[in-house]
């Protein structure tokens, strides 16, 4: 046999056996992942650090401002708040991995 015929069968092989070994992979947007986090209540636009600080407490971690504007974010244990200067631009809930 040829090496080019061997190689095409070889590559049919695979070819053939290949869909039986993908998974199905489901994205579910993270507003939609679960009631008890899309109530979960995040710093508003506007809001002062001082304030965020005041009324959900103090971050688990802060990223230092960088860029022009500056911006920088505080990651607290369901969400990320992102500030431009000294008040929020926007909050956003964290990815949650679905568990079955």
């Amino acid at each position: 046999m040829n090496r080019t015929l061997c190689i095409s069968i070889a590559l049919l092989g695979c070819s053939i056996a290949a869909p039986a070994s993908l998974a199905e992979v489901v994205q579910i947007p993270v507003g939609q992942q679960s009631a008890e986090l899309a109530q979960v209540k995040r710093p508003a636009t506007g809001m002062t650090k001082e304030r965020v600080e005041t009324e959900f407490g103090a971050p688990l971690t802060r990223t230092e401002a960088r860029g022009t504007p500056p911006i920088s974010s505080w990651e607290y244990t369901d969400f990320v708040v992102y500030f431009e200067n000294d008040h929020v631009i926007h909050s956003v809930l964290k990815h949650r991995p679905y568990v079955d």
